[in-house]
Order: structure tokens, then C-alpha cells, then sequence
């Protein structure tokens, strides 16, 4: 399937891109993540699940714990989340709670697995529709790209999924 974004998908992913060879350079996994309102960035981090001893930091926890404080809101409608890979159950949920209205992502949770990763393999359309697609999905953007972190990241000797 062809890839397809607009510009300012891929300007936004490429952000994300970017904070997550950030902390691959740190030491940390190859995930990263960015929360854009009205075209305006709001935040961006990196898994720093090792960094904290913390299974729950995932770049979009984190990116949405910023985001909220950001704002003094726990309400971001109308903002985009931009996730190097597909986001895991855990992750979209939290997108589903801070009523995060697009969710567009590069690679998917089945290349997370084939890297080591120990991902509910419940892709986000199946969470979606339970939800009764009120999150609007926008999978495999710059999604080669985003697979290319897993090999940087692979390549490191100090790599360790979780």
C-alpha cells in the first residue's frame, strides 16, 4: 500500500522521528511522540520506560502528561498525536481518556514484536471500534522511516526491549 500524508503529517511526524533517535542516542527505546493543537506543537518526548524504571513511560504517556500540564487541562480535543509506531492498548487508551481526536502513526505494533517487544498485539482499529471510532486513525505514515529507528536502535549494543 502506498504511503499517503499530507505535509503537515510528515512535518510532524518527522518531529517525532526526531525525539526518538533523541533518545535512542540516550539509551533508551526506539519510540517517540509529538501533540500538536491548531497546527501548534504542544509536546513531544521519548520512551523513557528504562531511563525511570517505569513500564508505563511510553513516548505518549509522557508526551500527554506534558501536554495536559502544558495546557492546565486533561481535555486535549482537537489535538493529533503523532507516534512513531502504532500506539500499544495502554497508550490509546490514554489517547481515548485525554480525548485526543486523530491519531496518526509510522509503524505498526507487529514491528514492534518482531523487534523483541512485548506488545498486546491489539492493533488500535480493533480498539477504535470498540470505542466506536470516535479516534480518527492515520496508520503507516513516513512508516518506513519510523521502521528505520528499530534498526538504529538495534544496531546500538546498549539496545534492550521490554
Amino acid at each position: 500500500m502506498p504511503e499517503r500524508h499530507d505535509t503537515a503529517d510528515s512535518r510532524w511526524m518527522h518531529r517525532a522521528i526526531a525525539v526518538a533517535r533523541q533518545g535512542i542516542r540516550e539509551g533508551q527505546t526506539p519510540f517517540g511522540a509529538c501533540i500538536v493543537r491548531d497546527g501548534a506543537l504542544i509536546a513531544c518526548d521519548h520512551n523513557r520506560v528504562w531511563e525511570q524504571t517505569d513500564s508505563t513511560a511510553h513516548a505518549e504517556i509522557l508526551a500527554i502528561r506534558a501536554a495536559c500540564q502544558k495546557l492546565q487541562t486533561i481535555d486535549l480535543s482537537g489535538a493529533v498525536m503523532y507516534a512513531t509506531c502504532e500506539p500499544c492498548p495502554m497508550c490509546f487508551a490514554a489517547c481515548h481518556w485525554a480525548r485526543i481526536g486523530r491519531i496518526v502513526s509510522g509503524a505498526f505494533i507487529r514491528d514492534a514484536a518482531r523487534y523483541g517487544f512485548h506488545e498486546l498485539p491489539i492493533p488500535n482499529p480493533v480498539m477504535a471500534a470498540a470505542e466506536q471510532n470516535r479516534i480518527i486513525l492515520d496508520p503507516g505514515v513516513c512508516r518506513d522511516e519510523c521502521l528505520a529507528l528499530f534498526a538504529e536502535w538495534e544496531a546500538l549494543s546498549m539496545s534492550r526491549p521490554y
